[in-house]
């Protein structure tokens, strides 16, 4: 793999991914990303706050939890796939990371019932951990994409490298528009 390998998305979006916007959009956004991350949760305002702004554009979420120094990262990334088999992933994508500090299982129950998901088989998909593989296959796209920490964003499969704030974020994209 050549250094320029490193700064490019190198598994395409497919249906597998988690998508917000239409991938025909002229501009696509792909995070890796941790729910217990704090930087994780500053892009995730930032992602919201740019798509209030641009409404043509498509938004994939990528897992990248590290355990190693977030313990409670990959349960969430377990919880948002629970949540995805009955329809609500990105509801409860913003709900962990609006509450990255309350993160634990009992907290995790709580929001799924919030969402009135059906608790049971919640607690059934994480506990039998159904979600692994599809976890690990995020991972891995990422470490094929040079990814080794989150978050880390790529527009139009380039690698954003620039500050964590909303103006270079939006010129980066409007860069990318054009």
């Amino acid at each position: 793999m050549s250094l320029g390998d490193c700064n490019r998305l190198l598994v395409p979006i497919s249906k597998q991914d988690h998508i917000q916007g239409r991938v025909s959009t002229s501009v696509t956004l792909v995070q890796y990303g941790d729910y217990q991350c704090p930087t994780c949760g500053e892009v995730h305002r930032l992602i919201k706050a740019t798509q209030q702004q641009l409404n043509d554009l498509c938004f994939v979420f990528r897992h990248f939890p590290q355990p190693q120094i977030h313990p409670y990262a990959q349960r969430a990334a377990e919880a948002v796939e629970a949540a995805a088999t009955q329809g609500q992933f990105w509801q409860m994508h913003d709900i962990l990371f609006t509450h990255q500090q309350a993160l634990g299982n009992d907290y995790l129950v709580e929001y799924a019932n919030n969402l009135g998901l059906d608790i049971p088989q919640f607690l059934q998909n994480i506990s039998s951990q159904v979600h692994i593989d599809r976890i690990n296959q995020d991972i891995e796209s990422g470490l094929h994409s040079g990814v080794t920490v989150a978050p880390a964003l790529f527009i139009n499969g380039i690698r954003y490298t620039s500050r964590w704030n909303i103006e270079q974020l939006m010129a980066a994209i409007v860069t990318a528009s054009h």
